[in-house]
């Protein structure tokens, strides 16, 4: 610990500083050197901080890179179930057109095969449909848990006041009304929003979320939904 100067002592000093002009310029020389060196562990300091700062940033970037490349992975998977399903689907109809041309004049036997691909388009329309309600309640099921919620319930094909629902998932928070088209058009979009709005007098106490979900969704028709708070999930 340093010593308390007398007075004696400080006036001597402060005689050699008006007396002594190289003394005065090191003692100021002195003082500077420590007002530097201040601003120096400052200045040290807030370099530490920026580092953590960007050190917190970098992390935060890699976690993003790595959901995106889980987001294309399964994007890419969603592109080649659906190539399959289109090439098998360009398959029955080049087969089901062959089998209409050979059979002619056979009225009986048309009719019978066109019921035939009237039932198969229904099938294949309902499997079409099982599969984005799949992949749209596996997207919704991971958000749920993410924001701490619990799903509640889940009902394909809901009825609520007469009105078929494609998909209804309820949380302890929210009820998620979804629209599955494979290519949406307008009216869905207005008969999703009527959806909405019953499920709202069903449901007063819960957030009622809208999500339209399908494969050929054109730029207009996403416009339009989000513009009516709409979610629009494309696969």
């Amino acid at each position: 610990m340093s010593e308390v100067l007398s007075k004696e002592e400080k006036l001597r000093i402060l005689k050699t500083l008006e007396e002594d002009v190289e003394f005065r310029y090191a003692m100021a020389g002195a003082l500077g050197v420590l007002e530097i060196l201040k601003r120096l562990d400052t200045i040290e300091s807030r370099l530490e901080e920026n580092s953590k700062r960007l050190e917190l940033i970098e992390k935060r970037l890699e976690e993003h890179s790595r959901i995106l490349q889980e987001h294309s992975k399964r994007l890419e998977e969603h592109s080649r179930i659906l190539q399959e399903h289109s090439k098998r689907l360009e398959e029955v109809t080049k087969t089901l057109n062959i089998l209409v041309t050979k059979i002619g004049e056979h009225s009986e036997k048309i009719n019978g095969l066109r019921r035939e691909v009237s039932s198969l388009s229904l099938v294949v329309g309902a499997l079409t449909e099982s599969f984005y309600a799949k992949s749209v309640y596996e997207d919704i099921e991971r958000e749920v848990l993410k924001r701490g919620e619990k799903v509640l319930e889940r009902i394909r094909n809901a009825r609520i006041d007469d009105v078929d629902i494609d998909l209804l998932v309820e949380t302890d928070r929210v009820v998620y009304i979804i629209e599955v088209k494979v290519r949406p058009e307008y009216e869905d979009v207005g008969r999703l929003i009527a959806k909405i709005d019953i499920a709202k007098k069903h449901y007063p106490e819960k957030n009622i979320v809208g999500i339209l979900a399908g494969a050929m969704i054109g730029k207009e028709i996403e416009a339009y939904a989000r513009g009516k708070e709409i979610k629009v999930y494309t696969y």
